[in-house]
Parts: structure tokens; C-alpha cells; sequence
């Protein structure tokens, strides 16, 4: 199943812990402690998802077809991946983690341990 069907990309996500899901903003939306960390948008040829990343990440994933700047948060260094950008399943896979973990590490550590995410020192 791929990231960018909703199935897929629910299976995928929810597997990250304290995630849940809300539909918003035209969009599948998931969050880590009431936070958005991604997004999948669009349907068939045309399907998307938005992640945060590093801006080392960001100046890289930028630079490839099919990735920019995502709408609404580009000023946090977030990134539209689209359904034909030159990444593989697992390398989507890899930013939508990271991006969880970069979002839950903004969380109080109460609340990441309330949701069961492993705390680091």
C-alpha cells in the first residue's frame, strides 16, 4: 500500500505513536499531541503529502522535481512531496517519520510520555 492512498498512508501513520487523525483544510491530516506532523492531499495521479524536515532536508528535497515548499508552512521548513517525486516508498516513509519526530519533540515531555513516546535525554 502506498503512503499516498489513504489506507496507505493511514496504516503507515498510525503506526507511529500518539498519532490521530482529523480531516481539515481539504486534507487527511495527522497529528502527534494535537500537532500537525503530515498531510495527504489530492487523489489518484495527483496525490501529495506535507512534511516537516531539517533545513538541511529541506534545501535538498527542494532542489528535486516534484517537491517544493509546501502551501501555509513554508516559513517552518515543511515540504509538498507529490505522488511522482523521485523518492522511493521507504525514503517517503523515512521523512513522515522524521517529521513526527521532529514535531513531537517540540511537545512537553509529560505529554510525549503520556502518549508513549520514547523520551531522549
Amino acid at each position: 500500500m502506498s503512503v499516498f492512498e489513504r489506507k496507505g498512508f493511514d496504516a503507515f501513520v498510525k503506526s507511529l505513536p500518539g498519532t490521530s487523525f482529523v480531516d481539515q483544510w481539504d486534507s487527511h491530516v495527522a497529528k502527534v499531541g494535537g500537532k500537525v506532523f503530515t498531510l495527504l492531499s489530492g487523489e489518484d495521479g495527483q496525490a501529495r503529502v506535507v512534511a516537516k524536515c531539517t533545513e538541511e532536508s529541506f534545501e535538498i528535497l527542494t532542489a528535486l522535481e516534484g517537491i517544493g515548499q509546501a502551501p501555509y508552512f513554508a516559513k517552518r521548513k515543511w515540504v509538498e512531496i507529490h505522488i511522482h517525486a523521485p523518492l522511493s516508498a521507504e525514503e517517503v516513509k523515512h521523512y513522515l517519520t522524521r517529521s513526527h519526530e521532529l514535531v513531537a519533540a517540540g511537545l512537553t515531555k509529560k505529554l510525549r510520555q503520556e502518549l508513549g513516546i520514547a523520551l531522549t535525554s
